[in-house]
């Protein structure tokens, strides 16, 4: 898949040249209406298998296209979904749940503890996607934490087995999506065998379609630029009125771009990664606002552990404290609060008394003194930033100006964050230090610390330090078996104070998502509830939840009449 992804952004990089206006026809959505739409952009490519997509923009769209277990609510706490209940063994190692009867896939059939499993063992023999949340092998390929095995009960009965107690095993089930095996086995390709008897698992059938119940289902998929969603109308949970007809997420197509397209209500929220003065610009349209809110994100710059010269822990430590921190949270990004640490200060479990680095000229020539790189001048640094996000670039040249003051001469360079996923594949190829927003993926400190900093995230662009340490990934485990919230969260600060001391990473700031959105005709729970001053910390990708917006569509109507 790997390679794959590396071809198609090579057709993406062609095809985003030349976006086109994001709109559709009557006489594409035959009973459904074109003007009930919510649009929206993101970096690009996108992956619509579950067992494939990870980032922001594929869980966007996952999210609308299949269903789970068990739901996020927007405050961050869980409520039951497919699964009306669920029981839980005395010895914290069985979990079975009882699903919702009727529930059906876009093509009729319905969703049975069979398509539980399938999803469950899929995932797993992919073993990309969420898959390393779910489940922990050895380098023998025993799995040790997570889920053991899976199996169905009855057609409505599915229990899990667990290797070891895992204490957010529930939350953490908001990552394992349900699909129709009946359908994907149709689609199988035979004629690639990398699973076997598999095939492909119907990976490439999956690229373009989807075997989902969500509330919406794919209409079309452009690989090279957008993904169009329609509403199913036999979803389970019903619909209330109003209820946007279609979806639609395409490629980020350039600053400039949103602000017309916000204009002339061709879309219906920005991207978050806008730079700020685009933000106070969009307030100026009318019917526009923007609402911003602390998330689960936070920016980094994640510094490769394994090549020189920040293989050594003194020169990270020393810029660490080169780092002007007031800068990006003053003047680049005025919402954003500098972090403490790893972990995101909106996440249960996160250590508010390790140390927090600041910027100490002093402290960072200390440090420097005491590394291997210690009397040499214009120390060669490689950085990558992602294109998609333009204040990046002022994050980094930021870095360039601190990071000459003791000494290392820093070499930019801008990439589309398809090519950074790239680079992240290997060691040598992933830079010195690379700008990266990262969320957690379940709503507990333990899941940033897991996607972040366990071995087995390396190779991916969630762990550009390729830190690989057995100590760390020992605690990181047996944290996350701790069932006892208050003991398992005091084994998240002492991990949390490790990291710290080992400064894998320069820890930034934590996230404030900002966004543009058509507050005259789209009614969004989410912004309804930041704008009422209530803490929103939805997992990534579940804040677009387009089934519980509405699209007022006459007042859109009189609008573009004016």
């Amino acid at each position: 898949m790997k390679n794959l992804k590396s071809l198609l952004y090579l057709i993406i990089l062609v095809a985003l040249l030349a976006i086109p206006v994001i709109g559709i026809t009557a006489a594409s959505a035959a009973e459904h209406n074109p003007e009930s739409i919510v649009r929206w952009c993101e970096d690009w490519p996108t992956y619509i298998d579950p067992a494939v997509g990870t980032d922001f923009s594929d869980t966007m769209a996952i999210v609308q296209l299949y269903d789970t277990l068990i739901f996020p609510n927007l405050d961050g706490s869980v409520r039951p979904h497919v699964a009306e209940k669920w029981d839980i063994s005395d010895d914290f190692l069985t979990y079975t749940f009882y699903l919702r009867k009727g529930v059906k896939f876009h093509n009729g059939d319905e969703l049975t503890a069979e398509d539980v499993v399938f999803s469950t063992e899929r995932l797993f023999d992919i073993g990309e996607g969420f898959a390393y949340i779910l489940q922990t092998k050895d380098a023998q390929g025993k799995i040790i934490a997570g889920i053991e095995s899976v199996k169905a009960i009855d057609d409505y009965t599915v229990e899990f087995k667990l290797a070891r107690p895992f204490g957010p095993f529930v939350p953490a089930l908001v990552r394992l999506y349900i699909l129709n095996k009946s359908q994907v086995m149709k689609n199988i390709d035979k004629s690639n065998a990398m699973y076997g008897e598999m095939g492909d698992y119907g990976k490439k059938w999956l690229l373009t379609n989807d075997a989902g119940s969500g509330p919406y289902k794919v209409k079309e998929m452009k690989m090279e630029e957008s993904l169009l969603g329609e509403k199913f109308d036999d979803y389970w949970d019903g619909w209330e009125e109003g209820a946007p007809d279609f979806f639609k997420e395409f490629a980020f197509p350039g600053e400039v771009a949103i602000r017309t397209m916000m204009k002339n209500q061709e879309l219906e929220i920005t991207s978050e990664t806008l730079p700020m003065e685009a933000y106070a610009a969009l307030r100026e349209i009318p019917g526009v606002e923007t609402i911003a809110y602390l998330s689960t994100h936070n920016l980094q710059i994640m510094l490769n552990t394994r090549v020189p010269p920040t293989d050594d822990i003194h020169f990270r430590k020393a810029l660490s404290w080169a780092m002007d921190y007031d800068v990006v949270v003053n003047d680049i990004w005025p919402y954003y609060v500098q972090s403490v640490g790893p972990v995101p200060q909106t996440l249960p479990g996160h250590n508010k008394d390790v140390l927090q680095y600041s910027y100490n000229l002093e402290k960072a020539k200390e440090e420097m003194a005491k590394s291997a790189y210690a009397g040499k001048e214009n120390i060669p640094f490689t950085l990558s930033w992602c294109a998609e996000v333009p204040d990046e670039e002022k994050v980094a040249l930021l870095f360039q100006v601190n990071a000459a003051e003791i000494g290392i001469d820093v070499e930019i360079f801008k990439k589309p964050f398809g090519l950074m996923i790239d680079d992240a594949q290997t060691v040598k190829t992933t830079p010195n230090g690379s700008v990266v927003y990262v969320a957690a993926h379940y709503n507990e400190a333990g899941s940033m610390l897991d996607t972040r900093y366990h071995s087995k995230s390396q190779g991916t662009w969630e762990q550009c330090e390729w830190l690989g340490s057995p100590n760390i990934d020992t605690a990181i485990e047996v944290a996350l078996a701790t069932v006892d919230e208050d003991e398992r969260f005091k084994e998240y600060a002492e991990i949390q104070n490790t990291l710290v001391d080992l400064a894998p990473t320069i820890w930034l700031a934590d996230q404030a998502l900002e966004f543009g959105y058509q507050a005259d005709y789209l009614v969004w729970p989410l912004a309804e509830r930041v704008k009422a001053g209530k803490s929103s910390s939805p997992p990534m990708g579940y804040s677009f939840y387009v089934r519980d917006m509405k699209i007022l569509v006459e007042k859109k109507a009189e609008l573009l009449k004016k």
